[in-house]
């Protein structure tokens, strides 16, 4: 059994190092893309620690944009190409924790191998916002004056869109623990596939549909648990989680996720000690 934990990251290294400390089993490899926006610099210390490695192919992520799609295949492609058989890929973020020890998360992992993990919605029949995401063009990829208007203007000529291929749309959550084998399903699927590749290109935050709606249209679907494993708090509204904080401590703690997001060590450094005083 072993695992590759990847990690995107654009925020403070030091946090990241302290999520791959509390996460480290001998089992457990760690693939850290840094934002290419960022300065890489202050991240290259964790090479210095046990099993981390660094994607070398880095993309500039923007928010909601099909570039964290990109960036998520090439991360892929480098963890598949580096012939380690892994038996799960887990999608975790920089600002994503553990809240099981290490050997529980490992066990977890060992006793559902041949299983998918992503946590997903019905968007036709159960999510509104979904819906409008993938109908309208949005134009989160690019970043120049005057974006919105044409969005407007062209939303305002051109019909709505339809996913090809009588696909049925599914999405939610971004981050997954997939086999690399499915993993690499998605990424072939719609990197070999330019109708696919243009249609998630223009959805607003593509991250959080492309996986699913791949995956819950395959022959992979039977083997799909509806179920991130990822504590997170949307009780704050708007498109961000809340900053979990000492008051999600009980929470937190009585939680049967395997992590939680977002947390900021600069802001709330104390909920990570309360959390490590309670993993054993």
């Amino acid at each position: 059994m072993r695992i590759a934990h990847l990690i995107l990251t654009y925020t403070d290294p030091g946090q990241t190092e302290r999520m791959i400390n509390r996460l480290f089993h001998e089992d457990f490899d760690f693939y850290i893309h840094v934002d290419k926006k960022c300065d890489i610099g202050p991240h290259l210390f964790l090479k210095e620690l046990p099993n981390v490695y660094f994607i070398n192919k880095r993309t500039d992520v923007k928010w909601a944009g099909f570039d964290t799609v990109l960036a998520t295949f090439e991360c892929i492609k480098e963890i598949v190409a580096t012939g380690i058989s892994y038996d799960f890929i887990n999608f975790l973020s920089g600002q994503d924790y553990p809240i099981k020890s290490a050997s529980f998360i490992h066990d977890f992992f060992l006793g559902n191998k041949g299983k998918e993990f992503l946590s997903y919605r019905d968007i036709a029949n159960d999510w509104t916002e979904g819906m409008i995401r993938m109908e309208r063009y949005y134009l989160s990829n690019y970043q120049f004056t005057g974006k919105y208007a044409i969005e407007y203007l062209v939303n305002k000529i051109l019909p709505k869109r339809k996913l090809p291929y009588g696909m049925h749309p599914y999405g939610q959550s971004m981050f997954w623990m997939l086999s690399p084998e499915a993993a690499m399903y998605v990424v072939n699927k719609v990197s070999n596939d330019r109708t696919l590749k243009r249609f998630f290109k223009f959805c607003w935050g593509s991250d959080e549909v492309v996986f699913q709606t791949i995956l819950l249209n395959s022959a992979y679907k039977n083997r799909i648990i509806n179920n991130n494993y990822r504590y997170i708090d949307w009780s704050a509204g708007g498109s961000s989680p809340k900053i979990l904080d000492e008051g999600d401590a009980e929470n937190l703690i009585h939680s049967s996720m395997l992590f939680a997001r977002k947390f900021d060590i600069r802001q709330h450094p104390q909920i990570l000690d309360i959390i490590d005083k309670h993993i054993v």
